[in-house]
């Protein structure tokens, strides 16, 4: 891959990490897939030449430290050690208090949550789809970060935006299960239909942990055809890579 392909592909997060807090989020752009996974597909699961999402992951060789900890997602809260696991676990987020230890979730409409703690002690990356988030997948993750909430920022990376994620009754009616002001989250629609702003149902909950430094939101994935993957959009397609590691 090219300098200009690599920067294409991927942008550095807007948030104020300490300096020794690496994290990364990449783009549909700059890879070598094609169509309907064009160009920068990192899902090796989503029906893709395996060549080209290889040839794709190892174009970041460059920009990481060690092979990240690619996870088996499920829309479930199991949350792992990215230094002490094994290939492929079945997980939904990961963490990291070793420099060099790479944690990476993939997307395509639902939120990837990167944390960490103020000190530059420990990292963490979460698969945030509704199912999993309304489950409580980032309160199980921060809670394996084994550090005061309080000390914990995150950073909300590309999701589908409100204003196309249309969801049944059911959906609101569980997330209002959990927490009654998660209610504030969501617009009426068609009937028995409701808009979700996954990025507002996802401060809620970090602020409910008194996670209070939170980041990021507004890239919507569903309406940036030209730089993000959404599946609501298009069914088939790509993943990205949301990643997060401590430098040495």
């Amino acid at each position: 891959m090219s300098a200009v392909s690599l920067l294409q592909s991927s942008f550095t997060p807007d948030w104020p990490a300490p300096a020794n807090v690496r994290a990364l989020q990449t783009t549909r752009l700059g890879g070598v897939s094609v169509a309907p996974y064009c160009s920068f597909n990192l899902g090796d699961h989503v029906g893709d030449a395996p060549l080209a999402v290889a040839r794709n992951r190892q174009s970041l060789s460059s920009l990481l430290p060690s092979e990240p900890l690619w996870l088996k997602q499920v829309h479930g809260v199991v949350v792992v050690d990215a230094a002490r696991s094994g290939c492929l676990p079945q997980a939904d987020a990961s963490f990291s208090a070793r420099p060099g230890a790479v944690c990476v979730v993939m997307t395509a409409d639902c939120l990837p949550v990167l944390l960490c703690d103020a000190a530059g002690t420990v990292v963490g990356a979460v698969h945030a789809g509704w199912r999993g988030l309304c489950d409580g997948v980032i309160e199980a993750t921060v809670a394996r970060m084994g550090v005061p909430p309080g000390s914990l920022m995150a950073w909300l990376g590309p999701a589908i935006s409100q204003a196309a994620f249309e969801v049944g009754d059911e959906v609101r009616a569980a997330f209002l299960a959990k927490r009654p002001e998660a209610a504030t989250a969501f617009v009426p629609g068609a009937s028995g239909k409701w808009f979700a702003d996954i990025w507002q149902l996802a401060r809620l909950r970090l602020n409910a942990l008194e996670v209070a430094n939170v980041y990021g939101g507004g890239l919507c994935t569903y309406q940036d055809v030209e730089r993000f993957y959404s599946y609501r959009r298009d069914g088939v397609t790509g993943r990205m890579g949301s990643f997060i590691w401590l430098e040495s």
